[in-house]
């Protein structure tokens, strides 16, 4: 019979302490180990904790045996942790680092303890528990990526003319570079050689903060334009700033003076357009202009030399976009993308808050003339009769799906093609209308003369998962046997890649309509197939118990019983009611709005991608209502969360609940395993992975929002694009360690890196002026990246 000592000394105490918590964590392992295999999960858990429990008891006795019992827990956590995650060394860090670190403790114990029967026992417990530290330290010492073992050969030069009339070059004139949206320079002065020399040539503060009502909104996106001897660029609340490229001196700024009142989800603002208008003395005013969409719903159009409104466009430069959208409170409906100009005609969608009411603005896409800002058309997708204006006292259909991300265009075909989202009430599709149906989550080909569809390829059926288009369409050539096709890349948050002849709309690489599981709320409104793209996918295998993590074998524990109590089947799971649904990959992407970048010379697409599911759950209507979830009538700031935390859904059954990135509760880690974020090189030819490695490093992530400062490439969540160079560069920042780099193209090595003042949460562009090449990147930050906000522009080049 254990006999237990009641001295209080110092060592007794201690002993006591650790053998109390080593109890604890036993009970707590036992317990939920024995709920996980009910469930059908592992039996580690379970047999860890009763082991768990003896050592707690042993130790309490003052018992050598109890390092001997914890040993060969430890040993057997070592052996079952390897089975299950191989050499993955962020699966093995929940696995083996908290055992360890207990295993160090409990070492500290051992003079306390009553002694064993020789010295030879205890060296030889000394030298397994070394064993077991230095295996579990070989494990975690695989952190390290590994990069792309496929790098870019030397490809010869292949000839792919851009169709837009803005090109690339010493300017940036558009948003994507130009409206193919490739986000490709011909400028090669910065190049692998020497870009570790690239320095700071001037920051610039905009001074575009949050006010104490705005707080936890906002998201500086942009990416400015440079067109001859300015650089232009757009704040979260519109604000247009002109700076001078050399220095970032600042030559003027308009504000249209947006109320914090319509500030959407995010204050945004992604960028602007440039045009010149044909035919006029370019010392006119508004001979060349800036377009701006802005936060609530204006079109303005100011002078690009002095930044005065332009008189004759609209009502003194500016155009109201909600004509004919009926009631809309502040923030529903707004601007945050570039407009898109094809042959004169500014081309405007606009997004609409996701997750509040059925009723929500129209999704409509409208065409204002650039130089009179005159509507020229308006495509009404449930009322193709609506050509311009609805009749009096009609509105545009509500509640239709909307294009909130930015279009691209061809100006020789005279097409614009939008990136289509959702229909209001993105998680339940049971009062749709056919066209809805036809249309969301599809990219749809406008004649820009017209307003009408010329074709629309849709990427997912009936879509109750949010997989809304974010990313611009990329314009390329597609190298097909019988020579070059006109193309477009599209990617999407599914994370399919997608190339479609951008004349018919029809793929160029095959796309297979597979079966997908069934059954959830609504199982008959769920499509029974879904569009698989055979070219390219972002997308990672489904999820398995075995990749849930956590900062402990009790967090993965928890991740693991909320897993096996989800409905999973895989990808596309319909969203559920009775219990919470696993969405992988969540709303997130795969792509989002940053897009794809493209190297025509190479024939290379260069795609960051993020790799998180979301835990959802359908909450009935009576519960939301008890609850008291209802329509919000601005920020999101107010109720906190992010997108889809508490959405309302009113005018459907079914409120949503969307645990984004499906995090825990307490220590706010995130339950699937890294990475969580990438960036990929895709051979445009043949869809084959070149290199792919995580992108983001640990150093701003840990438990309870703690950085943990460690520079170690996890891979984190990412929102931006990249821009690609002739020098044979990506630059990139995106994700959430706030970092720039550049990485080498053909090897997917990171070459170069700087830390900035807050988020960059923007795609980058560069330009050059004097012969000089810069590169220029807003660190903003953004409320839903979790990254810190600020106002800093930021100009590298070489010394």
């Amino acid at each position: 019979m254990l006999q237990f000592r009641y001295s209080m000394g110092r060592g007794s105490i201690f002993v006591f302490v650790i053998a109390l918590i080593i109890l604890l964590i036993g009970l707590v392992l036992a317990a939920g180990g024995a709920w996980l295999a009910t469930l059908g999960g592992s039996w580690y858990y379970v047999l860890s904790g009763l082991g768990l429990i003896a050592t707690g008891i042993l130790l309490a006795a003052h018992r050598r045996s109890s390092v001997w019992v914890y040993a060969l827990i430890v040993l057997a956590t070592v052996a079952w942790a390897f089975n299950e995650a191989g050499l993955n060394g962020w699966a093995l860090v929940p696995r083996i680092v908290a055992p360890l670190v207990l295993l160090a403790v409990l070492l500290l114990t051992l003079p306390y303890l009553r002694p064993v029967s020789s010295w030879r026992a205890a060296v030889l417990l000394l030298a397994g528990l070394i064993m077991i530290a230095v295996m579990g330290a070989a494990g975690i010492a695989l952190l390290a990526p590994r990069q792309g073992a496929n790098p870019v050969t030397e490809m010869a030069a292949r000839q792919m003319p851009d169709p837009s009339p803005l090109q690339p070059g010493a300017d940036w004139p558009a948003y994507g570079g130009s409206y193919s949206a490739r986000r490709y320079s011909p400028l090669g002065q910065i190049m692998p050689a020497n870009v570790g020399q690239l320095k700071r040539a001037w920051i610039v503060h905009t001074g575009d903060l949050p006010s104490e009502r705005a707080k936890g909104t906002y998201g500086a996106e942009t990416t400015p334009l440079k067109v001859g001897d300015s650089l232009y660029l757009c704040t979260p609340k519109n604000i247009i700033i002109s700076l001078d490229p050399r220095t970032g001196k600042e030559n003027w700024r308009h504000n249209p003076g947006v109320p914090d009142e319509n500030i959407p989800y995010t204050a945004a603002c992604r960028g602007l357009a440039y045009y010149s208008v044909p035919g006029v003395n370019s010392a006119q005013l508004c001979a060349n202009r800036l377009l701006e969409g802005t936060l609530d719903a204006r079109l303005i159009a100011i002078d690009a030399n002095s930044g005065q409104p332009c008189p004759n466009f609209g009502r003194a430069g500016t155009v109201d976009t909600t004509t004919g959208i009926g009631e809309h409170d502040p923030g529903m409906f707004s601007i945050t993308s570039a407009p898109t100009i094809v042959r004169g005609i500014v081309v405007v969608g606009h997004q609409v808050l996701d997750g509040q009411k059925r009723d929500a603005p129209s999704g409509v896409i409208q065409g204002y003339d650039a130089v009179s800002g005159e509507l020229r058309w308006a495509w009404d997708m449930a009322r193709p009769d609506i050509t311009v204006l609805p009749p009096e006292h009609e509105t545009y259909t509500r509640g239709t799906p909307n294009m909130w991300t930015t279009a691209s265009a061809d100006e020789q075909l005279g097409l614009v093609y939008l990136p289509l989202g959702v229909s209001a009430v993105d998680y339940w599709s049971g009062s749709r209308s056919p066209a809805e149906k036809e249309f969301a989550t599809s990219l749809v080909a406008l004649d820009v003369t017209t307003g009408k569809p010329v074709w629309h390829f849709q990427t997912v059926h009936n879509d109750v998962w949010d997989y809304d288009l974010g990313s611009q369409a990329t314009l390329v050539d597609y190298p097909a046997d019988q020579g070059p096709v006109p193309a477009l890349v599209l990617p999407s948050k599914r994370g399919d890649i997608f190339v479609l002849d951008r004349r018919t709309g029809k793929p160029l690489t095959p796309v297979e309509e597979r079966p997908v599981p069934s059954g959830g709320v609504e199982p008959e409104q769920r499509a029974p197939t879904q569009p698989f793209s055979t070219f390219h996918t972002l997308r990672k295998p489904d999820l398995t118990e075995a990749m849930m993590w956590g900062m402990s074998p009790i967090d993965q524990m928890i991740c693991r019983i909320q897993f096996r109590r989800a409905s999973y089947q895989g990808f596309f799971t319909p969203p559920t009611s009775n219990r919470h649904s696993i969405e992988y990959p969540g709303y997130n992407g795969g792509s989002d709005w940053g897009g794809v970048a493209m190297d025509p010379r190479l024939g290379v697409l260069i795609a960051n991608y993020n790799d998180m599911p979301n835990y959802n759950r359908l909450v009935p209507r009576a519960e939301a209502d008890k609850l008291g979830w209802a329509p919000r009538n601005q920020a999101r700031g107010k109720i906190g969360g992010a997108e889809g935390a508490g959405d309302p859904q009113a005018g459907a059954p079914y409120a949503i609940d969307v645990n984004a990135g499906w995090r825990l509760p307490f220590t706010g880690l995130l339950c699937k395993q890294p990475p969580y974020g990438g960036i990929r090189a895709i051979d445009l030819k043949t869809g084959k992975t070149l290199w792919d490695r995580p992108l983001g490093q640990a150093r701003t992530n840990g438990p309870f929002g703690i950085p943990s400062m460690l520079p170690i490439t996890i891979g984190t969540p990412n929102n931006g694009g990249s821009v690609v160079t002739a020098g044979g560069l990506v630059f990139i920042a995106a994700s959430t360690d706030n970092l720039i780099r550049a990485i080498d193209i053909k090897t997917g090595r990171t070459l170069w890196t700087d830390r900035l003042p807050a988020g960059g949460q923007a795609t980058p562009m560069t330009y050059s002026v004097d012969g000089k090449q810069y590169v220029v990147i807003m660190a903003g930050g953004h409320h839903f990246m979790e990254t810190p906000v600020g106002d800093t522009l930021i100009a590298y080049a070489l010394p």
